[in-house]
């Protein structure tokens, strides 16, 4: 999204009145989020086209944010990407700290027992936030394509789809609300739909996800409560369906009951 689109607009709106956006930083925060895991290294060209501003603008903005560690630049290959100095700034990120290192040890303990790569998640403003992942020593499927710190719609996933049919209903619907990307033919973006789907799955306790990110591969989740009952996240696992739930029925569903009750119960309320 370009930092000099309509969406501007829109999170002016969100504003307290009488306070602009202030544009160098905004373009700046651009520059940052277009990043991503499986596009780290960008042009300036490249960089340039998705923010929205011409080369000479960006290229002052990302020597600001380079001079402050939080862009790099390869001058072999004339590309740029994130630097330390945001890795240091996500540490003081308080979203998901406890939960991240109660649910630690039961992450690696679930992705060796199971083979698959485990999640933690939690619900940030209408998105799944992923707080932390371990992979399996010896991975049946190396399953990478969320990192930690990576935010996803709720429409998606074991984990995700765990979290939205825990939330109230305002939260739901500003889940629902949300932009939902179609990652593979049996991802469902349809609202009305993914309402009722929600409400199966807190009916039922769990969910299975074949096929909705990759096909070929499910995902399994449970929701994780605090010591007073309210929903603290969500854990699941992921792999190839044939590992997970080679007879359409996950086959680890109470080991991650067992490990998300081990969690809650170190959990204390907010």
């Amino acid at each position: 999204m370009s930092a000099t689109d309509g969406a501007g607009g829109d999170r002016a709106a969100r504003l307290p009145p009488g306070v602009p956006i202030v544009r160098a930083v905004d373009r700046a925060i651009a520059l940052l989020r277009a990043f991503r895991p499986e596009q780290p290294r960008l042009g300036l060209s490249e960089l340039s086209r998705q923010v929205g501003l011409d080369k000479g603008t960006t290229r002052r903005l990302l020597s600001t944010l380079q001079l402050n560690e939080l862009v790099e630049h390869d001058e072999r290959t004339q590309t740029y990407a994130l630097a330390v100095g945001l890795a240091e700034l996500g540490s003081a990120v308080p979203t998901g700290r406890e939960l991240r290192d109660i649910a630690g040890p039961c992450l690696t303990e679930i992705a060796e027992k199971t083979g698959a790569t485990s999640f933690l998640w939690v619900h940030v403003a209408g998105r799944g936030l992923c707080v932390d992942r371990v992979r399996a020593s010896l991975p049946h499927v190396d399953a990478t394509w969320f990192a930690v710190g990576a935010q996803a719609p709720l429409n998606c996933g074991g984990g995700p789809r765990v979290l939205l049919a825990y939330l109230d209903d305002e939260q739901r619907r500003l889940a629902l609300s949300i932009e939902m990307p179609r990652r593979a033919p049996a991802s469902q973006t349809d609202p009305e739909l993914l309402w009722r789907e929600a409400e199966r799955i807190r009916a039922q306790g769990w969910e299975l996800a074949a096929d909705d990110f990759f096909i070929g591969l499910t995902g399994v989740g449970v929701p994780i409560f605090d010591r007073s009952g309210a929903l603290a996240g969500a854990l699941s696992i992921s792999s190839l369906t044939s590992i997970v739930a080679p007879d359409g029925h996950p086959v680890h569903l109470e080991a991650l009951f067992d490990a998300a009750r081990r969690i809650g119960s170190r959990l204390l309320p907010d």
